[in-house]
């Protein structure tokens, strides 16, 4: 199995993004889906994050798909680049993972002014864990590559959000593309890497 390494995240950076992602999903939320910051997330060992996970994984699967997105059919599949579900700052402060498709072969190994192959598809699926026990499927959220000139005033990236139950938050190339506008923002912090983070290298799985 594939699996993989983010560059530590800039505080400041986190709270722009989460500011920008509150005002836009506030309208949307109902305390379980909101693309809002957990306050208190679990303090979890892998073992435990990725016990979780599998509890949840066919739930998730199902309920994404309810999105019928062609794009995203059997993710789980796809190479996965963590060895654990981990807190992600820029997603809420939920568990995630992080998959990408055949296509984008060269997500491990970007060096700077390298791009993904046009067709690439990024996919982080969330969890939500709080300290008191509690938890529950997040977003779904996804970059797509474009051939070039298709959207340059995201450098040709695709960003979508599918919440649990397979309604779509927002597609830049869609319905409510303002809604996630803020994924470009945040990920012009690494426009020298294609516009993508990548995995904390403490989670780090060599594929």
């Amino acid at each position: 199995m594939f699996r993989l390494k983010i560059p530590y995240f800039n505080f400041v950076l986190v709270l722009a993004c989460a500011a920008v992602a509150v005002t836009d999903a506030v309208a949307q939320s109902n305390d379980e889906d909101a693309h809002l910051a957990i306050e208190n997330p679990a303090d979890l060992t892998k073992d435990d994050a990725r016990e979780i996970y599998d509890s949840l994984q066919r739930r998730m699967a199902r309920g994404y798909a309810a999105a019928q997105l062609d794009l995203l059919l059997n993710y789980q599949n796809w190479p996965l680049y963590n060895d654990a579900p981990y807190i992600s700052e820029t997603h809420g402060r939920r568990f995630v993972n992080s998959y990408a498709n055949r296509m984008a072969y060269n997500y491990a190994t970007l060096t700077e002014g390298e791009k993904l192959p046009v067709g690439s598809v990024l996919a982080k699926d969330s969890v939500t864990v709080t300290d008191e026990g509690k938890s529950h499927p997040g977003a779904m959220f996804v970059m797509q590559k474009l051939a070039e000139g298709a959207n340059p005033a995201t450098a040709d990236w695709r960003y979508i959000m599918v919440m649990p139950d397979g309604s779509l938050f927002g597609d830049t190339m869609g319905d409510r593309a303002n809604a996630v506008a803020y994924c470009h923002d945040c990920h012009e912090a690494v426009a020298d890497r294609d516009y993508t983070f990548f995995v904390p290298e403490e989670y780090l799985v060599d594929n």
